[in-house]
């Protein structure tokens, strides 16, 4: 059992890149105070969770039932990616110094990136998703419960490593942090290129 959690803890690692993840994560919330992106991590923790929770158990009959397959979910995600890697791309730098009044006003104001990307599709995307319901194929209790407990910790790894993303920025400077986005959104379309492709490849697999 031992051995089957640490097998299934390093598949969802190699999917999800918690690390990998962490420039992502401050690029898209450049101009945030730290209350915001501690709320904003946390939030996209406790949204995967419940994300891959329901697919764990639900996922075959989601498929099932909508009649989609996870190529086309690969796809549709792939798309969804490319548009936050192009804004990403063209990021403009945010006002760092806001005045109190002004700051929550702008707060009110931003799309909140918790949900959508942040939980879907860069943490609980089509890969998370396809590793789930590859692990969880038998449907046996124990089985299930190696599965919940994997990408749970792995999940909480990611929260922790966006908890501490503050002093990183505080390192980068706001010149770092524009050099960083532009990567990241470059990094991301290609990401996003490969998930097409993928998926493509899935539903055409004569191509």
């Amino acid at each position: 059992m031992i051995t089957l959690l640490f097998k299934v803890i390093v598949s969802f690692f190699a999917v999800m890149n918690p690390i990998g993840n962490i420039p992502i994560f401050i690029s898209l919330t450049n101009g945030y105070s730290q209350e915001q992106k501690k709320r904003t991590a946390r939030k996209a923790a406790i949204v995967s969770l419940c994300i891959l929770t329901v697919f764990l158990i639900l996922g075959k009959f989601i498929f099932a039932m909508f009649g989609i397959t996870i190529h086309a979910f690969r796809i549709a995600g792939g798309i969804l990616i490319f548009g936050i890697a192009f804004n990403l791309l063209h990021a403009k730098t945010s006002k760092a110094q806001t005045p109190h009044s002004e700051e929550k006003e702008e707060a009110a104001e931003k799309e909140d990136i918790s949900i959508t990307p942040l939980a879907l599709p860069i943490m609980a995307g089509p890969g998370t998703i396809a590793t789930v319901m590859t692990h969880a194929n038998s449907y046996d209790i124990p089985n299930l419960i190696v599965v919940f407990v994997s990408f749970s910790l792995v999940l909480a790894l990611s929260y922790v490593l966006f908890y501490y993303s503050t002093p990183i920025i505080a390192k980068l400077g706001q010149g770092g942090l524009n050099i960083i986005t532009r990567l990241m959104g470059l990094i991301l379309a290609v990401i996003s290129i490969q998930m097409i492709a993928e998926g493509i490849k899935g539903l055409f697999p004569h191509l």
